[in-house]
């Protein structure tokens, strides 16, 4: 069978789940036989459910190898395991997230955060930051960037449909209450969801703002197929509630793909053989069906 590239494999934190569910996905038969898989990082001292400077120095080392092996072209995709960002950043890791990390080593500016499982994809117009400073942060240009970037995911991905179905979170209450509780759905939001609509004429549908507190039942449902959400939080609880053991996030943006579990490192369960694989073989299987796409989209 022709191979159609190499998939990565960061182990994450050694200390966590990551080696064990990592293992586990590579043991499933679960994956695309047309991709190879490389394994990045090590286990050697590390005991689980302990973590250490030296397991944290060791996850962000696997993460500076994988980045140097994408941006080289060596590697067609990453998949990391899930990495401590306190303990990471204490070993010299200067991001907030692995998706600031993977847009600096790709010297990328426009990309963003989008988690998907079950019938829900999210994407964030902000990350990871206080939530104090999210409605200074919310912008017009930002909204079209990161809609727009989640456009082009939808149509890229298989099985979406051509004209996908985007809903656009409000950031307040009711989505502001027609002002009432805030007014950044009226003075933002909104004409940015009108310029969207009409930048992509069609290829991509947009609407809101629509308020968050019925938006994701909703999306649930089926009747949208992917929703742009304005912080963290927003987008990530209800997606996690719908599909936490199938949640994969990607980063947008990237020029090649990564995607990672939408779990953490779960010390306190990690070496008892109880932590579900089904997050990383479904992030490793999007990773594939996207190398897979962009390849057939450039003629190979």
């Amino acid at each position: 069978m022709t191979s159609l590239g190499t998939i990565a494999v960061t182990l994450g934190d050694p200390a966590g789940i990551g080696p064990e569910v990592v293992r586990a996905a590579l043991e499933s038969g679960q994956l695309d036989p047309r991709f190879q898989y490389r394994l990045l990082g090590g286990t050697e001292g590390a005991i689980p459910g302990q973590p250490t400077p030296a397991t944290a120095r060791a996850a962000v080392d696997a993460l500076e190898e994988s980045a140097r092996l994408a941006v080289l072209g060596e590697i067609d995709a990453v998949v990391t395991g899930p990495i401590h960002k306190a303990h990471s950043q204490a070993a010299g890791f200067p991001f907030p997230g692995q998706t600031e990390f993977f847009a600096a080593r790709a010297g990328v500016d426009n990309f963003a955060m989008l988690l998907t499982g079950g019938k829900m994809t999210v994407a964030l117009v902000t990350m990871h930051v206080a939530l104090r400073d999210v409605p200074g942060m919310i912008t017009g240009p930002e909204i079209e960037r990161v809609g727009s970037l989640l456009a082009e995911f939808l149509l890229l991905r298989p099985g979406s449909p051509k004209s996908p179905r985007i809903a656009v979170a409000g950031l307040n209450p009711h989505a502001g209450e027609s002002g009432a509780m805030g007014r950044e759905e009226i003075e933002v939001i909104a004409p940015a969801v009108a310029r969207l609509q009409e930048q992509w004429n069609g290829r991509a549908t947009f609407a809101g703002p629509i308020s968050p507190d019925t938006l994701f039942c909703r999306a649930a449902a089926g009747e949208f197929d992917g929703v742009l959400c304005m912080y963290h939080d927003q987008g990530l609880i209800p997606l996690k509630l719908h599909a936490f053991d199938q949640g994969v996030n990607v980063t947008l943006g990237l020029p090649f793909v990564r995607t990672s579990p939408d779990h953490g490192t779960a010390f306190e369960i990690a070496g008892k053989g109880i932590a579900r694989p089904d997050s990383t073989i479904a992030a490793l299987r999007l990773a594939a069906e996207l190398v897979a796409a962009r390849k057939k989209a450039q003629g190979f």
